[in-house]
């Protein structure tokens, strides 16, 4: 087995030659008696063969005596993950911990694996996983389990201690918004398939629109960006039939309205809109943009509090929940339909 050049080898190489997971490794370093021992052997071998040498071991980690926190979180500009990393650093600086970011490109399983390895090497407190995506999920299902861990908007399904944004009631919020201005129906472009966010907006825009009795319009999908939201709204400054339009986040709505405004369809007297995400930006639109503001400061201050409890009791726990409601701002870009 080979192990990539510029670097020692580390806890998953261990656990690949010895045919093992990364938990079962954890254990044999910090002695569990849980693990037989043929599997303890076969783990002692795949350290002498490669060399390993866990000067800074999950044992460290386990027991919380260092003060850095390690966060694996994607590499993006994208609103959302890199405010939510920024409100992390300043509430674990506020208790006392520094914080070791370790960015990935791919929320995949070998990216998320190999980032968590290094935070392991470096004796880390605790980790945190910006996780919003579901190509995460097989990397957080192999994560030590005796290691202190918080996710942040991850699988609402997977049992572990998440925090996130209540997805959900932010588009229901969002689209009965604009159903009480007076439209019938509210069009949604939404974000990609494979995020949770954008997932969970689906939903609550969906539960509005039945809970009103109104008819759901087919959804169109876009990826985050302006592009894809100005690509939609060529299609949709056609139809007639459209008045309202929520937009998964703040960007695809700014690329809508550049495409209302080439087609003639002004906002908000013909079409209104909302957005979700409140970017600063958002209020320099025009017109400024009515928008669901996500509390990135209470996510933030609700995971460094969980993660401080398991780092303090020294029992992680899979089971806790905390969801963070946001808030309407309203703007300019919604107003009731216009009448012929």
């Amino acid at each position: 087995m080979s192990v990539k050049r510029g670097r020692p080898p580390g806890m998953m190489d261990v656990a690949r030659l010895a045919g093992v997971s990364h938990q079962t490794v954890s254990r044999v370093l910090n002695e569990h008696k849980n693990v037989s021992e043929q599997t303890r052997l076969k783990v002692r071998a795949a350290i002498a063969e490669l060399g390993y040498r866990p000067n800074r071991t999950a044992r460290a980690l386990v027991t919380g005596t260092s003060k850095v926190i390690g966060v694996v979180a994607p590499n993006t500009a994208l609103y959302g993950p890199s405010s939510m990393l920024t409100a992390f650093e300043q509430a674990a600086q506020e208790s006392g911990f520094a914080v070791n970011v370790g960015s990935v490109r791919s929320l995949n399983e070998r990216s998320i694996a190999d980032a968590v390895e290094r935070h392991l090497d470096q004796r880390v407190a605790g980790l945190v996983v910006i996780a919003p995506v579901a190509s995460a999920g097989p990397a957080l299902a192999r994560l030590p389990e005796d290691v202190p861990l918080v996710t942040i908007d991850g699988d609402p399904q997977r049992a572990s201690t998440l925090v996130t944004v209540d997805q959900v009631a932010g588009a229901r919020a969002a689209t009965e918004h604009l159903l009480a201005a007076g439209h019938s129906t509210v069009w949604h472009i939404s974000g990609p398939a494979d995020w949770y966010d954008a997932a969970g907006r689906v939903q609550g825009w969906g539960e509005a629109l039945t809970a009103a009795g109104a008819e759901q319009p087919p959804l169109l999908t876009g990826d985050w960006s302006a592009e894809s939201g100005y690509r939609n709204g060529k299609l949709l400054a056609r139809l007639p039939e459209v008045t309202a339009v929520f937009t998964a986040n703040d960007h695809i709505a700014l690329g809508l309205l550049r495409a209302l405004s080439e087609h003639g369809r002004r906002v908000p007297e013909e079409i209104s809109i909302v957005g979700f995400d409140d970017v600063p930006q958002s209020a320099y639109y025009t017109p400024p943009l009515t928008t669901v503001r996500p509390d990135f400061d209470a996510v933030a201050t609700a995971s460094v509090e969980l993660l401080l409890e398991q780092i303090e009791s020294g029992t992680p726990d899979a089971s806790t929940r905390r969801t963070i409601a946001p808030t309407l701002v309203s703007r300019d870009s919604v107003a009731p339909p216009a009448t012929n």
